[in-house]
């Protein structure tokens, strides 16, 4: 069988954990695009942590880990990420890198940092992770892939020429000292050879794994409406978090993809600038942004207060359609516990008229939400594994946006740790 685990809102979901839960169940997870950019949070017996590069079935010995080629690999945050899984009593895990994942470099970082700051007021609430000029790189193709590392002379050919523009920009455009292609070709190079032990051919793993029956988990980044076709552009990252790309971004044939896990908060969350028709503001936000578990609504990256908001039915309907969603998993529900009645948006009012889809930016700016009100449960449910010994409200809550969001939903988390989900039969 081969999985998807894919966000169906702004990011933020609470993937990580469900990677983790499901990982235990396959043989190869897979990283298929995406970068350092954004944190997937997982709590269990070694305690919390908040991976970035590395997939998140690496808590799992027999799992092989795969980045894929569709990946932005940053060496330095892969290479101190791994050493501080180690260094918290965590084995080795299985790795391996694809051969033709691209290389995340110190400039690219850069060149987010001065554009976000040149941008101002204008700016599209970047992580400064290096992510747009990176894919920029990549798709003008004067990107650095990783088996370039592995020899010295191409490596400094392949950068003296990336460098030519950019010196151009830094120093008239951003009035910032020039790059040196020498430098940094001793640097990547010494990187490289620090990766080595874990580069290869990924595609012919996964056929591999494919061929043998295998179970292969593809774990992505973010979620659909930041999507840069399909999503609130241009708040958007710069590669697909889409289910159709992961075929790409792994390497795999997407015939091969039978199950789509689109994952959803019971509520919204959003980290970054942009369009969130059902943000709430001012205490009632704070509150649930405290509650919103172990670690509160905080970017898993950037630590910065995620913006929340009540559910969306119909941001999370348009998710599912274009991730192809084959079910749909709910984290945080235990979070609205407190609430004595729980808004949920259930369409939009746009000019004087209710819609029911998810327009593009320029309308969803002036879209105002129609909500229902949905009564609270008021019972504390953290942990409840048995989702027929959820009370009735909760349940009732649960199967009403299943109605309207027209995908199953199969997987309820009632708590941050990894134990703490109910399976529900559809």
């Amino acid at each position: 069988m081969i999985r998807a685990i894919v966000g169906a809102n702004w990011g933020d979901e609470g993937k990580g954990k469900l990677t983790d839960v499901l990982a235990e169940q396959a043989d190869l997870v897979v990283r298929f695009q995406g970068g350092a950019n954004a944190g997937h949070t997982i709590i269990n017996q070694y305690g919390k942590f908040a991976l970035h590069l590395l997939p998140s079935g690496i808590f799992h010995e027999r799992v092989l880990n795969l980045i894929g080629p569709g990946v932005a690999l940053d060496p330095e945050a892969f290479l101190n990420e791994l050493d501080g899984v180690l260094s918290r009593g965590v084995a080795h895990p299985r790795l391996g890198i694809s051969e033709r994942a691209q290389v995340l470099m110190d400039f690219h970082i850069l060149l987010d940092t001065l554009e976000e700051e040149r941008l101002g007021k204008r700016r599209f609430g970047s992580t400064k992770s290096g992510i747009a000029p990176f894919y920029s790189d990549k798709y003008a193709k004067v990107g650095i892939q990783v088996c370039q590392l592995l020899d010295k002379d191409l490596l400094h050919e392949r950068l003296t020429g990336s460098l030519v523009k950019k010196n151009v920009l830094l120093e008239h455009l951003y009035h910032h000292e020039k790059l040196d292609a020498d430098a940094l070709t001793e640097k990547y190079y010494a990187l490289g050879q620090r990766l080595k032990p874990w580069v290869v051919d990924t595609s012919l793993l996964l056929d591999k794994a494919l061929r043998a029956g295998q179970d292969i988990l593809l774990e992505g980044q973010l979620g659909a409406l930041r999507d840069p076709d399909h999503g609130i552009y241009p708040y958007v990252t710069s590669s697909s978090p889409l289910a159709g790309y992961a075929a790409v971004g792994a390497g795999l044939p997407p015939w091969a993809i039978t199950e789509v896990i689109a994952v959803t908060k019971a509520y919204s969350s959003s980290v970054g600038a942009g369009v969130f028709p059902s943000q709430i503001e001012g205490e009632a936000a704070e509150e649930l942004r405290k509650r919103g578990g172990d670690a509160g609504e905080y970017g898993a990256k950037t630590g910065r207060p995620r913006d929340v908001g009540w559910f969306d039915v119909v941001a999370t309907r348009h998710g599912c359609l274009v991730q192809g969603a084959t079910q749909l998993a709910m984290t945080n529900l235990d979070v609205l516990s407190y609430l004595d009645e729980i808004p949920v948006c259930v369409a939009y009012e746009l000019d004087g008229d209710t819609i029911s889809h998810f327009p593009a930016t320029p309308q969803l700016k002036k879209v105002r939400p129609v909500y229902k009100i949905f009564p609270g449960w008021k019972t504390d449910i953290r942990g409840q594994t048995d989702y027929r010994k959820l009370p009735d409200r909760c349940r009732s809550y649960v199967e009403a946006i299943e109605q309207m969001v027209g995908t199953p939903i199969t997987l309820l988390s009632t708590g941050p740790r990894r134990e703490e989900i109910c399976h529900r039969a559809v």
